[in-house]
């Protein structure tokens, strides 16, 4: 680092921070002497910091410098500039793939005669497995009379790594209220000094026994992958693994892995991060630039390469006004992203000013920027201000480390002040603005994240979706048959189920989990349900899964968790779980009635993405929406509800309660966060956060620098992009005499190309685990399968709800035309590539919207898929394609498919330079034949 730094152009300006710790140094980019530094936005000036620290006239040069601090100019002119990001985050169904890649990188540079130990991650590298856990035990069913589930004491036992642990007193650890553990919230709730108490233990035994379940089931299933994972841990130096049963990635690296600001190798200089999940974005809320890249890219980056990126447009969003007491974050960040869909913002950073955002927590703030990728930009910025310094003391971070952290953002000229209306607005490109009080309660959905609904206006705009045309806002279900009702049976007792019911019910994900005044929200909503006597039907899957077990701690610290359990919100697991498919099966009865009715059923959930086949194969409507309104649709048991005329439901005595009786207000909200939510919680989960897991300690792990491949694994696998590596670059060659694999429309998301949830058992991915004497139990899930190429391909458009223009119908099925039989797509390219036929992908706009997933390029690259035809892009989608020799190719301004005559049925061929460059122009030659039967002519 040292010579590094000697080498560096700009040394002369680094200076200690401290004058009484000369050693402890940083970049002054005041000493620059320019007059530009102070008009940057804040987020660019992250950039400018880590362009001039890294600067060796090599990999980051001077005139990279120049062109970051002339923002102003350069913006417009797509230029590009290097990023070295300061770290990297993973998660395991991510960060799998990326651990096979750098083993199989070893073996490949060994077998070239170099030193396999060179492979090894330069920048910090912090993987939490969170992935993995479904909601294989949910609540007990039929059992609503015990608020846990109602399990057999004697079926109990507690593991050391099961949250939450026992009680302790936190009042001596940190700030915050005094008095007892339950005094405030709940008074209601039995407390260890009240009649009752026994009860209360026994309920919490009673939810630890489901978590303990899908924990364990976790590890049954996943064992040999976290096997790998920890051999990877061993193997690779400056990689930190976070064991399963810890939360979510993104919360844990909010309250513990973020720095704000670096201190190594005797340098300050600001935290900044790319991660395998395109919600990184999260992290901006805290002031930490921080977005999602593909796996290939973070690969890059850990290897020591910066990301070249091009200088990015800034879109400032102006936020005035105070919330309505009863609107909540979910509402705020569910308004943004319908916003700036409308505006546009892709490719771009958006970056959060004026005084609306001071009367935002860094958990608000940390809401709205999950959800950045939804709305379509790269990055969604908070710069660092007095809130983001006491949520740091909050969630009892080191205070000497804290005192640097605001010093060193003084001295650069980095830290904020919100309130300060005397603060210079930088020249970003546009400026929008959001009144925070014309905020409104609301959902979004059915299909779509950016589709948002007023809650006011939910049943009307489900009844209309209802019989619109199949699409993001219809499903096509005939007028007459709108009121359809199925019978069936759940443990002894009749239901019905009709378009709209609520069959999955979660509080889950990120975006609302680390959010201390949702959660506390949904737990008073749902202690004031349970007192008016309210209940959720047995056969509604319902779940809580917090992002850390901070959660658990205040939501019992303050009396509502035995509310939330007796609806049937018990603890099922630290992870995502529903929000990316992971919500395990429905009760039998209810799946058959659903597929004899043809229903269309409805998942309610806390999450940030919504897409048609994501949450589960059941639920064709999926709505997002906040953790107390998750509560009142799982009450209430269905969509179809106008909540301001019609009460949630009729308790024992007939008495109709309406949702207003039961909402709180955000001063009851932070009324009780004040006096819960304390350091103490914090330090307690994360001092153990890696040792805690003592099935995680108990894993035995080679330690071996080469990883010794089991042949018989179905879940790690050397992949074989390395298999061919030679010294010589090869250049590239011309794609001739193509077919078209796929035709499809538009917003094909990631979750199509490369689906993460259940392996169906009628699948090419079925049927390989079962020649690999696998039972359906055990294939586990495609996500979880993302170390093993010969799995992951044959799941490449394997979406049960892909809408593939060759055929008429939602299925994950191609016409192979040689033959002209309807197969499913692996088959269809499996017939291509044996008859030597290279493959393309017709397609529209938004391809590859949605997550991160290096296998959504991967997978194509080994269908024998060489270059995708789109209207757009998603951005991280489009550079994974780069990365695996995919080449993604744009319709001209103004042209697509329909606008050439282009039917798919057609032979390409795509001349391709040896020479490539970003917005080339490249020919495409079309051959169209007639076809007749099975056979084909060239048209003249």
């Amino acid at each position: 680092t040292g010579a590094l730094i000697m080498s560096n152009p700009f040394a002369w300006i680094a200076e200690p921070l401290n004058p009484n710790q000369p050693a402890k140094k940083f970049f002054n980019l005041n000493k620059l002497g320019d007059a530009r530094y102070g008009r940057l936005p804040f987020s660019i000036r992250v950039l400018l910091e880590a362009a001039v620290r890294n600067c060796d006239e090599f990999l980051v040069k001077k005139e990279d410098v120049e062109n970051i601090l002339d923002w102003n100019v350069m913006q417009s002119k797509n230029v590009e500039v290097p990023f070295n990001p300061a770290r990297v985050i993973l998660q395991d169904l991510t960060g799998v793939p990326a651990v096979v890649d750098f083993a199989a990188m070893r073996d490949a540079v060994k077998k070239l005669g170099g030193d396999p130990e060179k492979i090894n991650p330069i920048c910090p590298a912090d993987l939490v497995i969170d992935h993995s856990i479904q909601v294989s035990r949910p609540r007990a069913p039929g059992r609503m009379s015990a608020p846990c589930g109602g399990w057999a004491l004697t079926e109990l036992r507690r593991p050391a790594f099961i949250l939450p642990v026992p009680p302790l007193d936190f009042r001596g650890a940190g700030t915050g209220g005094g008095g007892s553990a339950h005094s405030g919230a709940c008074k209601g709730a039995p407390s260890s000094g009240q009649e009752g108490s026994h009860t209360n233990s026994l309920q919490e035994e009673k939810c630890i026994f489901l978590l303990q379940k899908n924990q364990e089931l976790e590890f049954e299933r996943n064992k040999e992958r976290f096997e790998f994972l920890k051999w990877g841990s061993q193997a690779f130096h400056n990689m930190k693994i976070i064991p399963p049963g810890s939360g979510i990635v993104h919360q844990v690296n909010l309250e513990y892995l973020a720095r704000v600001v670096f201190d190594q190798n005797g340098y300050y200089y600001p935290d900044s991060l790319v991660g395998t999940d395109s919600h990184t974005t999260m992290i901006d809320g805290l002031g930490v630039l921080g977005w999602g890249v593909g796996g290939i890219e973070a690969e890059a980056v850990m290897l020591g390469q910066p990301i070249s990126m091009v200088l990015p447009k800034v879109i400032g969003y102006k936020l005035m006004g105070n919330p309505h007491p009863l609107v909540t974050s979910t509402d705020i960040v569910l308004t943004v992203t319908k916003h700036l869909r409308q505006v546009g913002v892709v490719g771009k950073f958006v970056e959060f000013f004026g005084p609306g955002v001071a009367q935002l927590s860094i958990a608000d703030r940390a809401t709205i920027a999950n959800m950045c990728p939804e709305y379509g930009a790269t990055a969604a910025f908070f710069p660092v201000d007095e809130v983001s310094i006491r949520y740091l003391i909050q969630t009892g971070r080191d205070e000497e480390k804290i005192k640097h952290i605001k010093n060193y953002l003084v001295a650069v000229g980095m830290f904020r002040d919100f309130n300060n209306s005397s603060s210079p607005v930088p020249p970003v490109e546009q400026v929008v603005e959001l009144d925070l009080h014309t905020v409104v309660p609301c959902c979004s959905g059915p299909k779509r994240p950016q589709d948002k609904v007023a809650v006011s206006e939910m049943k009307k705009d489900f009844e209309t979706c209802l019989g619109a045309k199949q699409g993001f806002k219809g499903f096509n279900v005939a007028p007459e048959r709108h009121g359809d009702r199925v019978k069936f049976v759940h443990n002894g007792s009749d239901f019905e189920l009709t378009h709209g019911s609520v069959v999955i019910a979660a509080i889950t994900s990120c975006t609302n989990t680390s959010n201390p005044s949702v959660m506390l929200g949904a737990g008073l909503l749902a202690k004031k349900a349970v007192d008016a006597g309210l209940t959720v039907k047995p056969y509604i899957k319902t779940s809580l899964s917090p992002g850390s077990g901070v959660v658990t701690y205040y939501l019992r610290e303050s009396g509502v968790m035995p509310y939330l359990a007796q609806l049937g919100f018990e603890v099922v697991g630290y992870g995502c779980m529903t929000c990316i498919g992971n919500s395990g099966p429905l009760p039998e009865a209810v799946a058959e009635a659903i597929t004899q009715g043809d229903l269309i059923a409805v998942g309610v959930l806390s999450g940030n993405r919504n897409f048609e086949g994501r949450i589960h194969p059941n639920t064709r409507a999926n709505y997002l929406a906040s953790p107390p309104l998750v509560i009142a649709y799982a009450i209430a048991g269905t969509i179809r509800i106008d909540f301001e005329i019609e009460p949630l439901g009729v308790n024992a005595e007939g008495k109709e309660i309406f949702l207003k009786d039961l909402w709180p207000t955000r001063d009851e909200i932070q009324a009780v966060e004040q006096q819960y939510v304390i350091p103490g919680m914090f330090k307690e989960v994360y001092q153990k956060i890696e040792t805690v897991n003592e099935s995680w300690n108990a894993l035995d792990a080679p330690s071996d620098t080469l990883y010794t491949w089991n042949p018989k694994s179905t879940y790690i696998k050397s992949p074989p992009f390395f298999e061919n590596l030679t010294l010589e670059l090869q250049p590239p060659k011309s794609i001739v005499d193509a077919y078209v694999l796929l035709n499809l429309g538009d917003s094909v998301t990631t979750d199509h190309i490369s689906p993460a949830g259940n392996i169906a058992r009628n699948s090419p991915a079925a049927r390989y685990l079962t020649s690999r004497s696998l039972t359906p139990r055990e294939f586990n899930s495609y996500g979880s399968r993302r170390g093993n190429d010969a799995v992951m391909v044959r799941g490449t458009f394997a979406n049960i709800r892909l809408s593939n223009k060759f055929i008429n119908k939602q299925a994950p099925q191609t016409i192979h035309f040689p033959s002209g039989e309807t197969l499913d797509v692996f088959d269809a390219a499996e017939r291509y590539k044996q008859a030597g036929h290279p493959l393309i992908v017709l397609t529209g706009k938004e391809y590859g919207s949605g997550s991160s997933r290096d296998w959504a390029a991967k997978g194509p690259f080994l269908l024998g898929i060489k270059a995708i035809l789109a209207e757009s892009y998603e951005r991280i989608h489009r550079s994974n394609l780069v990365g695996m020799g995919v080449i993604p190719l744009q319709y001209l301004p103004g042209e697509d498919a329909e606008s050439l005559g282009l039917t798919g049925r057609e032979r390409y061929t795509i001349v391709i330079p040896e020479e490539l460059a970003p917005r080339m122009k490249v020919q495409i030659k079309v051959i169209r034949t007639l076809w007749v039967g099975f056979s084909k002519a060239p048209l003249s």
